[in-house]
């Protein structure tokens, strides 16, 4: 009898894990449209978090912001300068799409031809939302910190920490999660069969 019900639940688990392998993911590419490969945005998290820790560490430690300094006495600080680069990456990924991204151009030339095809193509479309996400939190890091409010900057560099951070080490994307939620709340992406 013992043999008969372990049968039973070795079957359960292996149909279990099958369907639960056959899980829809609502980041996968839809057939027909061009997907890109997954890694290239965890790399191009893993990149940006060390620009982001780089920041971080020029927020505590470099010359220090000042809300009596002028603007551009601020923005001359290596601090700024550095997080104004970082929001121009996240810019361009933002707004000319995933696809030409700098870390993307750099994965795709001297990473991603010393690797296995990956087992499913994602949808660009929230890893390009997540790239407007990282840009619009690292601008108003990059404002308050030309204003000298380096309390507020930091913050704001740490939050997009927290998200390339989850991104690089984990694989899990925030803002690719944020625009599945909208989609699925109909928010964004209405009218596409996306997610």
């Amino acid at each position: 009898m013992a043999t008969t019900s372990s049968k039973a639940s070795s079957s359960n688990a292996s149909s279990s894990k099958a369907s639960s392998s056959n899980k829809h993911n609502p980041l996968a590419a839809t057939p027909g449209t061009k997907g890109i490969d997954p890694r290239g945005p965890r790399f191009g998290a893993t990149l940006t978090l060390i620009t982001l820790t780089a920041d971080i560490i020029l927020l505590l430690a470099g010359p220090q912001l000042s809300s009596t300094n002028s603007i551009l006495a601020n923005l001359a600080t290596p601090a700024s300068i550095l997080l104004l680069l970082i929001v121009i990456v996240f810019a361009i990924g933002a707004f000319a799409g995933i696809g030409k991204h700098p870390y993307g151009a750099i994965f795709k030339k001297f990473i991603r031809p010393n690797l296995s095809a990956p087992g499913e193509l994602e949808n660009p479309k929230p890893p390009t939302f997540a790239q407007l996400i990282g840009f619009i939190i690292t601008l108003v890091g990059l404002v308050l910190a030309l204003f000298g409010l380096t309390t507020g900057a930091f913050v704001a560099v740490a939050f997009a920490f927290v998200a390339a951070f989850l991104n690089s080490v984990f694989g899990y994307c925030l803002g690719c999660q944020i625009y599945v939620l909208l989609v699925r709340a109909g928010i964004v992406g209405r009218g596409s069969a996306t997610a």
